[in-house]
């Protein structure tokens, strides 16, 4: 009888063990679901690659013939560097719990991304979007008015705005109070518009919970009176995106994207705008001098004489 092949083999228990202890020290750390439900499917198809190899027995070519695995699964270049990146943090943590004294990881090049740039709906577009009624597709217009306004108007992530409850808000001082990435906290500010939004939302918000005899701290509810997903707002977006005129591939990091390329181009201070987005690094900011780079200079090539 011959071998069975290596992704039949049960991962060896200490393997096994140390993903399982890895990754529940993210959950310690209070990383994003997102992250850990892609670091769980990374490494579980890593340990099961590996089949009944120990830490030592496990080098950089090792990790190469898994990530060729991925390729001949068919999976696309995006989805092998994040599985790579997953195989490079655990390795990392398993170096400072004195598992390993070396990262193979390290030796394996990241696949070569294509530098694709979102399109960004210019502020006319946006403007069309957020000025007059909602459109008939939208089935609690108070509620998605409010969603819309609270993406562009203050850059937030489509986890983080599901998770805003109403005593996060302080109308008085016109902010909100954002926990983004890792549990940090920021506060944003918010403007007119996203008062007025408020103001009409909120009666209705009440009404429907009056309604279905619920209570809730969740700002954005459904009809039901439950706190909304982030998969319900992506749906919702795109449907009243196209409906307003936008391209389909519109989702709500599109807004966010917008909310800082359209600052830039009005003239904010890169800092400040990485301060209002809650990145950690200013160089994920620069990405929209980029954005807005491209923009001016297809509205050069548009409009000015010497360059047709």
């Amino acid at each position: 009888m011959g071998l069975k092949p290596q992704t039949e083999m049960a991962a060896k228990p200490a393997v096994r063990a140390s993903i399982d202890k890895f990754l529940a020290s993210l959950r310690e750390r209070n990383t994003s679901p997102h992250t850990l439900r892609a670091y769980t499917g990374d490494l579980g198809n890593f340990a099961e690659y590996v089949g009944p190899r120990g830490w030592r027995d496990i080098d950089h070519i090792t990790i190469r013939g898994f990530l060729s695995r991925l390729y001949e699964k068919g999976l696309s270049k995006t989805s092998v560097a994040r599985s790579l990146a997953a195989v490079r943090s655990l390795y990392r943590w398993l170096a400072l719990e004195g598992v390993v004294e070396q990262n193979p990881a390290a030796l394996v090049s990241t696949p070569k991304l294509p530098k694709k740039l979102p399109r960004v709906p210019t502020m006319e577009e946006m403007n069309s979007v957020l000025d007059g009624n909602m459109p008939e597709v939208a089935a609690f217009p108070e509620r998605d008015r409010l969603m819309l306004e609270l993406l562009y108007g203050c850059g937030i992530r489509n986890s983080e705005l599901v998770g805003v409850n109403l005593d996060h808000i302080h109308v008085k001082n016109e902010i909100i109070l954002i926990r983004g990435k890792g549990s940090k906290e920021r506060y944003v500010p918010f403007g007119d518009a996203v008062c007025s939004a408020l103001a009409v939302y909120l009666p209705v918000r009440q009404q429907v919970l009056a309604e279905q005899r619920k209570t809730t701290p969740a700002l954005l509810i459904n009809a039901r009176g439950g706190r909304l997903t982030t998969r319900s707002v992506g749906r919702i977006i795109k449907r009243i995106a196209v409906a307003k005129g936008l391209s389909p591939d519109v989702h709500p990091h599109t807004l966010r994207h917008a909310f800082g390329t359209h600052m830039l181009e009005e003239g904010a201070d890169l800092r400040a705008i990485q301060e209002l987005l809650g990145h950690e690094r200013l160089s994920t900011t620069q990405r929209y001098t980029q954005l807005s780079t491209k923009h001016l200079l297809s509205v050069y090539d548009q409009t000015h004489p010497r360059a047709k």
